[in-house]
């Protein structure tokens, strides 16, 4: 019998490392450990535990109210206890958060919500949440000091359609200064946005996209529309949106996106933050320019 549930899927990320800095014993004993904690998290926020799946754990909730404060306290707990650890042994947490109808059979679940949560889990990045627009709908009262940021549709493996994820902004710390969510969508039918577009290449990759192409993403999966397979870009490394007349670049990595223009020698570091590509220039991901190894993508903006 299917029911109309909140599922949360959150997963840990390095444990390859930690399991060749400490060995088998310990290391499965280390993941345990954590996997039993965010497990009791969903259970105190009312939560039921499905199963663990190696280092990853699947819960529950009977609505996106109570699962919203669960995974929140989940990376915020978790967020100051890395601070105590050693960079090699640190396992972050990736969480999928989803709102369907779910079958339950023999204890287990199955579903559409189900698939969602644990691909925006993979999606998502170290120390993120990714949310379905359903589970965010569902919401009658954020978390305190909790944000919501519209990262627009998203093409997800076995889904027909794309879809529309936000990303929960948790850290108490961060400026939310640029947390909006996107604007109304613009009239897209004017001549002067049909001969607009956007130029990207890297290596012996060249793609253009026409303006009602956007938005488009960059990223190191096959979900993204403009594909670097390099381990420091994110799954989903930034976005390039349309807004009025402009093109938008938002960062979504764990470790930053720059860019810097022709004819300017101060890049732009952006960590959650956007800004407006204009004419042309160069996009690093991962890491900066000054690192010769960077993966760098070219830019170039005609018409808008």
């Amino acid at each position: 019998m299917s029911q109309s549930t909140t599922v949360v899927f959150a997963d840990l990320t390095g444990s390859t490392a930690v399991f060749e800095a400490l060995g088998n014993a310990m290391a499965t004993e280390a993941v345990t450990t954590l996997t039993r904690w965010i497990g009791s998290v969903c259970e105190a926020n009312g939560g039921r535990v499905v199963k663990t799946l190696g280092d990853g754990v699947l819960a529950l909730f009977p609505d996106a109210q109570t699962a919203f404060p669960a995974v929140v306290q989940m990376q915020r707990e978790h967020s100051k206890r890395l601070q105590e650890w050693s960079n090699h042994l640190r396992m972050r947490l990736q969480v999928g958060v989803a709102s369907g109808d779910v079958v339950d059979v023999g204890g287990d679940c199955y579903g559409d919500a189900v698939n969602l949560a644990s691909r925006l889990s993979d999606l998502s990045g170290a120390e993120q949440i990714w949310a379905s627009q359903e589970a965010v709908a569902q919401l009658r009262k954020a978390p305190p000091d909790v944000r919501f940021r519209n990262l627009g549709p998203i093409k997800i493996r076995g889904k027909a359609q794309t879809q529309v994820v936000y990303r929960v902004e948790w850290n108490e710390d961060l400026n939310t200064v640029n947390l909006t969510q996107a604007a109304p969508i613009e009239d897209l039918t004017s001549p002067s946005a049909k001969a607009a577009w956007l130029e990207l290449a890297w290596l012996d990759q060249e793609t253009r996209f026409q303006w009602l192409d956007l938005p488009v993403h960059l990223g190191r999966v096959d979900e993204a529309q403009f594909v670097v397979p390099d381990q420091r870009v994110s799954r989903l490394h930034a976005r390039i949106a349309t807004r009025g007349t402009s093109f938008v670049l938002s960062d979504l990595s764990s470790f930053g996106t720059w860019v810097r223009f022709s004819g300017s020698a101060s890049p732009v570091l952006l960590r959650r933050e956007e800004c407006i590509l204009h004419a042309d220039g160069e996009i690093a991901l991962g890491a900066p320019f000054d690192d010769f190894t960077a993966p760098v993508v070219s830019f170039r903006v005609v018409g808008s």
